[in-house]
């Protein structure tokens, strides 16, 4: 039986729901998550550093095309995943331990290498995975993580049991206990990989609170000027203030989208990971322990704040962009208007001035018929004479003052056939 036509897509679409696998974990176990900013033009040094660890160390790296690869070196394994504008690079270490953070996972690979990470690290993260057990395991949270901040929680149902202090040790890293009660090791491994991107996440969002704080000062300013120009919209009435005007707008209009460009991208990206941080957050169901504040708790209230603090920012830049094209457009109108009633006032002068040139004209014409008229009189008279002196018997003057209508008649006649004639010509 002959299949269908399949959509190119199809098979990458499905792949894809299969992507960035979970790593199954097993208390013991230590982890370090690192996060490196590296922009879209890092892959080629990034796939270079992976092939020459796995060349070092003995393991395999990832394909060309990927995108993510777990490398398993014996001793430990990394999962490495390239994302939009990030990589994260998160080592696992099996096996028993005497203290959470003394030897992490990441002081596995030389030092030289993980230094010559491209990018710059955004997150560092080392995460122990161990059993719960009572007493111990209070001891051990005494003994790694202070006090003040401590931040605990039992999560997915009770089935384990995680505590942080949100600080950055001297290492440079900030540090994460997770107490397995009855995790399996797929659950744990999910679970451990929605901290890292709790923490990935919130801290790329945190990236557009710079930009909002930068961007607020500016702001304010274009507020102001664009209020006071506004305003002075409804008190002006020459044309050469409304173009000024207008100039002054359309420069406030370029420097609101110059901010605009130089801050939408952050504050996108920070509204679509701060999403991703809310569904992280709320898949791992965490429920206060004893008298300490959840580890996302105690983190929101600096993170929601910052957060509609882009979000204000961004809707003012918005806002501004609006109200600068209304009264751009206003102020076109207004000078729009102003110009037509100034060519309105000027055809009317010059149609006055038509008038004017027309009797001007006319007074003109009716000169240069009696103009003309004389001197053709003087010529008949002349030839009137130059005959009588040739014997024919006439009264000069009266033939000459008779001619005079007849002349003036006929180039009255003459100049008004020419009028018409040109007046056709033009139309």
């Amino acid at each position: 039986m002959a299949a269908p036509t399949d959509h190119p897509l199809r098979f990458p679409l499905a792949a894809e729901l299969h992507a960035r696998p979970f790593a199954e974990l097993q208390a013991p176990e230590r982890v370090s998550h690192i996060a490196m900013l590296t922009g879209t033009g890092s892959r080629d040094i990034e796939m270079q550093r992976l092939e020459e660890l796995c060349e070092r160390l003995g393991g395999t790296p990832p394909g060309e095309n990927a995108t993510h690869h777990i490398m398993d070196f014996g001793t430990f394994r990394l999962k490495w995943e390239r994302h939009t504008e990030f990589t994260t690079y998160t080592f696992l270490r099996h096996g028993p331990f005497d203290s959470p953070f003394a030897e992490p996972a990441a002081s596995m690979v030389p030092s030289d290498w993980l230094a010559g990470l491209p990018g710059e690290r955004v997150v560092a993260m080392h995460l122990a995975l161990l059993p719960a057990d009572g007493d111990r395991t209070e001891t051990t949270v005494a003994k790694q993580l202070a006090e003040s901040s401590l931040c605990r929680a039992t999560v997915l149902g009770g089935a384990a049991e995680i505590a942080t202090d949100h600080r950055i040790a001297p290492d440079g890293f900030t540090r994460m206990l997770v107490f397995d009660h009855t995790l399996l090791p797929r659950q744990a491994g999910r679970l451990v990989q929605r901290l890292a991107e709790i923490q990935t996440y919130r801290d790329m969002a945190l990236l557009a609170l710079p930009n909002a704080r930068e961007a607020a000062p500016t702001i304010a300013r274009i507020d102001a000027a664009l209020a006071e120009l506004t305003g002075m919209m409804t008190s002006t009435g020459q044309i050469d203030d409304e173009q000024r005007m207008l100039e002054r707008l359309i420069t406030l209009s370029a420097e609101i989208e110059e901010n605009i460009a130089a801050t939408s991208y952050r504050f996108a990206a920070a509204r679509a990971y701060e999403g991703l941080v809310i569904d992280r957050v709320s898949e791992i169901a965490e429920v206060p322990l004893a008298d300490h504040p959840t580890p996302s708790a105690y983190v929101d209230r600096r993170f929601t704040p910052a957060m509609r603090t882009c979000e204000s920012t961004a809707a003012r830049q918005s806002s501004l962009s609006e109200r600068a094209t209304r009264a751009a457009n206003l102020l076109r109108t207004r000078v729009d208007i102003t110009l037509e009633a100034q060519n309105r006032d000027l055809l009317a002068s010059m149609d006055r001035r038509a008038r004017l040139q027309l009797r001007l004209q006319q007074t003109v014409e009716g000169l240069s018929v009696a103009a003309i008229t004389y001197y053709l009189v003087s010529l008949v008279g002349y030839l009137l004479y130059a005959m009588k002196s040739a014997g024919v018997e006439m009264n000069v003057p009266v033939v000459q003052g008779l001619s005079v209508p007849v002349v003036a008649g006929l180039i009255w006649l003459g100049a008004r056939r020419a009028r018409k004639r040109l007046t056709l010509d033009d139309e």
